[in-house]
């Protein structure tokens, strides 16, 4: 419990007073990445429930979107931001941590937050009016699920930086234990709580290894050009995967 605790503040900003102290294993918790997930779900989707109470589902993406946001601080979009300005520079790899490193926002991480930012809102627009909300508590739970990808046998290439505490330290059994608790989330709460069909809690389930394999893929990109993985990489990964959950159930579940 302490080590979740411990975790939920360290990606979050939701206000929990407790000191949990030093934890020389704190890269333990990575096994507990997706129930993080699943708190920011649960309070992004009672944001949206109050929301739809006063507006209408194109507003209440909006707010969705932002809340989001606040809870985690903007932590993991300046990650997306840095990322893209670095990655996508076409410098080498040692301009690239630079980059990464300058608190400037360039033109590529600007464009990348604003596509994102419009992207999740129109998809998050089109699965409210299809009475399909319910998605929003699962959306930050896989894709912190599939982030476990990019801890898993990798290194990173600067001495020092906040990923580096979990850069390289997850193992498969972390990976199989996240995974499976997980999925019995998904299955309880998709079928008992939001009564949801088979064949569309199949296709729930298949969105999880839809982010983890976009996940390897931009491990393998990210490892081209700056052999290992940044902490802005980790957040940027967050992002993408929620992105990426997002596009997978509109196409598979809507057309």
């Amino acid at each position: 419990m302490k080590r979740f605790i411990g975790i939920l503040q360290f990606m979050t900003r939701i206000p929990i007073k407790a000191d949990i102290g030093f934890d020389e294993e704190f890269h333990k918790s990575i096994v507990y990445f997706p129930l993080v997930g699943f708190v920011i779900g649960l309070i992004s989707f009672l944001i949206g429930i109050l929301a739809l109470k006063i507006f209408d589902p194109f507003v209440t993406s909006i707010l969705i979107v932002a809340g989001e946001v606040v809870l985690t601080g903007g932590l993991h979009i300046d990650g997306l931001g840095d990322t893209f300005d670095a990655i996508y520079s076409n410098r080498d790899k040692e301009r690239m941590l630079e980059i990464m490193k300058d608190s400037r926002l360039g033109t590529n991480s600007l464009l990348a937050i604003l596509f994102l930012v419009l992207i999740k809102i129109g998809l998050l627009n089109s699965l409210i009016s299809a009475n399909l909300m319910c998605l929003i508590i699962f959306m930050p739970m896989i894709s912190r699920l599939a982030v476990i990808v990019m801890l898993y046998k990798t290194v990173t290439p600067r001495k020092v930086g906040m990923g580096n505490i979990f850069i390289g330290k997850a193992t498969l059994g972390m990976f199989i234990t996240a995974t499976v608790y997980t999925s019995v989330i998904l299955v309880l709460i998709s079928k008992f709580i939001f009564l949801s069909t088979n064949i569309n809690l199949i296709k729930l389930l298949s969105s999880i290894l839809a982010v983890i394999l976009f996940n390897q893929l931009f491990k393998k990109s990210v490892y081209k050009k700056i052999d290992g993985v940044t902490g802005d990489i980790l957040g940027c990964s967050i992002e993408l995967g929620e992105l990426v959950f997002l596009l997978y159930t509109y196409i598979i579940i809507l057309i």
